[in-house]
Formats: C-alpha cells, sequence, structure tokens
C-alpha cells in the first residue's frame, strides 16, 4: 500500500555484522556493566567492615520522652548494650511504666518514626543521636506522629 504524500523508498541494506575483533562479546554491555571492581576503596571496605559490629562492652545512651497522656518516667535516660534489638528497649520501658500484657506502648525514634524491633540499638544510635550523644525515644500509650 502506498501513500500519495510521501515519496517511495527502498529500504536501506541492513549492515554486515564487523567480525573483525573476535574477542568482543556477544551481547553489548553499557559502561557500568563493563566496569568491574577488583576490590572497594580503602574507606569503603574499612566503613563496611566496622558496620554492625560494636564491641560486647559498648553501651548508648537513650533518653525517654513522654508524649501526649504517657506517663513520665522518674528517670528518664538509660544505658542499653550496643548490640542490643531495640525490642529489649521496648520491654525495658514497658517494665519501668509497669504496662499490663494488655497495654499498648508506641515508640519512636527523633520523634518522626517507629523502628522495627529486630534493629540493632547500636545502628538506631550512629544515624540518630542529638549532639549529647543521647538516642531520643519518644513514647506514647496511643498512635502519635501519623
Amino acid at each position: 500500500m502506498e501513500f500519495p504524500d510521501q515519496p517511495s523508498q527502498s529500504p536501506s541494506p541492513v549492515p554486515e555484522p564487523d567480525n573483525s575483533c573476535p574477542d568482543s562479546p556477544e551481547l553489548p554491555l553499557t559502561m557500568t556493566a563493563s566496569a568491574i571492581l577488583s576490590d572497594l576503596p580503602k574507606d569503603a571496605s574499612t566503613a563496611l567492615a566496622s558496620a554492625g559490629s560494636f564491641a560486647p562492652d559498648e553501651k548508648v545512651l537513650i533518653r525517654f520522652k513522654a508524649v501526649g497522656s504517657a506517663p513520665a518516667l522518674s528517670q528518664d535516660v538509660c544505658k542499653i548494650t550496643a548490640a542490643r534489638r531495640f525490642e529489649e528497649v521496648v520491654r525495658y520501658l514497658r517494665r519501668k511504666l509497669r504496662c499490663k500484657d494488655t497495654d499498648s506502648v508506641f515508640l519512636y525514634v527523633n520523634s518522626a518514626f517507629a523502628p522495627s524491633l529486630d534493629e540493632v540499638v547500636g545502628n538506631l544510635h550512629k544515624c540518630f543521636k542529638n549532639g549529647n550523644d543521647q538516642l531520643i525515644v519518644a513514647y506514647s500509650m496511643t498512635p502519635a506522629f501519623g
């Protein structure tokens, strides 16, 4: 079928593949896929080696802040081993508040997000500590902060 407003063109011939380089890969590679690192830079290797590892006796400071109608603690700062999981912080707070098994307690880091229970406290401290080297944990008896 021909269109009157377009001139008829004969298809251009398909170029033949260049076989002069037999060692080239069959599929073309992108620049990012073709660059393979044999090893990481020293600073990246050091950072990855030390990530998530804490000395057995390393402790971090946690400051608890009551939100809304939650009862205030008489001692709002505690030390916990950095390698512990966040569920230990929840257990400690529930014990200090004398919560029943049916009571709910909601914890938020920096009044912004609720970390998962299996998050390592030392990692949270490294990322979200304040200027006084304390991890701020806000707590409430009802959901807060979104």
